[in-house]
């Protein structure tokens, strides 16, 4: 990919803005057109969205919309807008705010844009900064979220959603753009129905974020974040692989953030060709039980020491003891029983487990027993996420080895190193690709609020293409909704995206773990790189979906 430049804030803000002709673009810019206007699509209604219809009567059946040239000058006004980071971070949040920022200084002059602080309780408590040159500079192109900093506060009470209509009203804004994930796109999406209800002319607009990368569909191909965050745990992995290599005496176990979804997994496999890559929705589709997913790691060891190799690198999604059932049956036991019971050293609490519970109980590492039973949240429940798994699964490995050693099946050496990378991935400087995508992003939602637009998710397609060529619009966020039954009631959410596993990326992935598992075909990507040969290039899952051989 060609034509993609960090977008570096000597060009964004210290010149006037340059003088478009059809057709063709600065490349510091993201894609925008003379005189922007847009187009409307196709509106997404069928039979069974009724039960979102119900839910939002004033959004639900509106078009997308498209960014498109036009000839003839558009009229524009100064506008007020907000912007607000909402829950965990992702590489080039900033950049969406700077590309909000650019459009209105250059498009709708005059303009004044607030900063909410600490995410949506800013929103609802009116805590804000005004946005100007000098005070958003320092942020182009940099990780974090601490221009404004975010929070993981919803806005879902009627008395919270008054205090939200109480800030916008006294700031007298023309929109707010919500810069976060599902959950809190699904809050925009609820903000902006509530806001038309009440004849606010206060717009909403969506923006998607999470590293995850569980928010995407056709319009909206992938979430920022998500490319910078594979990459720099593809570097780190690389350096394992390395050290495996070097030593020749250590497996390397290595969790990855991600939530539910394995999508970092199969990206950071497809960057890296671990020896073994785990992928949570497999293991459903497939039904394995833990010691299936045991059974088939000891395999590859197994294998791999007849060949001479006791080292190796195995990648574990951070959701993966979501997608194994007997453990999910397993927790729901054990916290219907300590909701009521208090655990005895003798054990005798055990007997409240089903027969299959137990055996899996008892199958489990102490170390992790443990953890079931004494990492609680404030409601009383296991805190899954808090479970090691890669720790688990070394101890599981172990035994099992040991078993095969004792049947004169093993006779090597297992040495197993835990890692869990997460929090390194989430605030790293954005790629090329992160800048560009979020400052298109932020430039878009620019453009939508200007035309009056809301309830939308910004949108940017062609990504295959050069930067260009990228096109930008708006879709639905209603489109984008699921119900939940939730305490009696129906929630609207939006549906998290899971690995499919008929799709380019995991039939690749597929089609090359066999050769990986047995042979060293290990790649050390290094760090990210933000000039010369492949720093453009986007991650293979992207370039996978969108037809682009790899």
């Amino acid at each position: 990919m060609g034509g993609r430049r960090r977008l570096g804030p000597m060009k964004a803000t210290a010149e006037a803005p340059p003088t478009y002709t059809a057709g063709v673009l600065p490349s510091h810019r993201p894609p925008s057109f003379p005189y922007p206007r847009t187009n409307f699509g196709a509106s997404n209604i069928g039979v069974e969205r009724d039960e979102i219809a119900k839910l939002f009567p004033c959004l639900y059946g509106q078009p997308s919309a498209a960014v498109v040239p036009s000839a003839e000058p558009v009229e524009t006004k100064p506008l007020k807008i907000g912007v607000v980071l909402s829950g965990g971070q992702a590489p080039g949040g900033h950049n969406v705010i700077c590309g909000i920022f650019d459009y209105l200084q250059e498009r709708a002059k005059g303009s004044t844009m607030y900063g909410f602080k600490g995410g949506p309780a800013g929103v609802m408590k009116g805590k804000y900064v005004e946005l100007t040159t000098d005070f958003v500079y320092p942020y182009r192109n940099q990780g974090g979220f601490d221009m404004i900093c975010s929070g993981r506060d919803k806005i879902e009470t009627p008395e919270q959603f008054q205090q939200a209509e109480d800030t916008v009203n006294r700031l007298d804004l023309d929109g707010l753009v919500v810069i976060g994930g599902d959950d809190s796109n699904t809050n925009a999406c609820l903000l902006g129905e509530y806001f038309r209800g009440r004849n606010l002319k206060t717009r909403v607009i969506g923006c998607p974020k999470t590293i995850d990368g569980d928010l995407k569909c056709k319009e909206v191909p992938t979430s920022f974040g998500f490319d910078t965050a594979c990459k720099i745990y593809s570097e780190m992995i690389g350096n394992v692989m390395t050290d495996a290599r070097s030593t020749g005496k250590y497996y390397h176990f290595v969790r990855l953030m991600g939530r539910a979804a394995s999508h970092i997994t199969l990206e950071c496999a497809l960057q890296t060709h671990p020896n073994v890559a785990l992928i949570g929705e497999e293991v459903a589709e497939k039904k394995e039980t833990l010691k299936n997913v045991t059974d088939y790691i000891t395999d590859v060891v197994c294998k791999r020491a007849e060949l001479g190799y006791n080292y190796g690198v195995v990648l574990i999604p951070e959701g993966l003891i979501d997608f194994i059932p007997e453990i999910q049956k397993l927790i729901a036991e054990l916290n219907e029983i300590l909701a009521h019971d208090v655990v005895d050293e003798a054990g005798a609490w055990k007997s409240e487990l089903e027969p299959a519970s137990r055996e899996l109980f008892d199958f489990l590492p102490k170390t992790i027993q443990e953890q079931l039973l004494l990492e609680r949240d404030p409601h009383g429940n296991v805190q899954v996420a808090k479970i090691e798994t890669e720790k688990m699964l070394i101890a599981m490995v172990e035994t099992e080895l040991e078993k095969r050693r004792a049947a004169g099946k093993y006779s090597a050496h297992f040495r197993g190193q835990s890692h869990f990378f997460g929090y390194e991935g989430r605030c790293g400087l954005p790629t090329n690709f992160d800048s560009s995508y979020c400052y298109a992003l932020g430039y878009g939602a620019g453009a939508l609020l200007q035309f009056g637009k809301t309830g939308l998710i910004s949108s940017v397609g062609n990504l295959a293409a050069p930067v260009e060529e990228w096109t930008v619009g708006g879709t639905a966020l209603t489109a984008l909704m699921d119900v939940e039954r939730r305490h009696g009631k129906n929630k609207p959410v939006i549906k998290k995206a899971m690995v499919e596993l008929d799709a380019a990326p995991f039939k690749k992935f597929a089609s090359l773990r066999d050769e990986w598992a047995s042979k060293n075909r290990y790649i050390s990507p290094g760090p990210i790189q933000f000039s010369g040969p492949g720093s453009d290039a986007s991650n293979h899952t992207l370039m996978l979906e969108l037809g682009a051989e790899i």
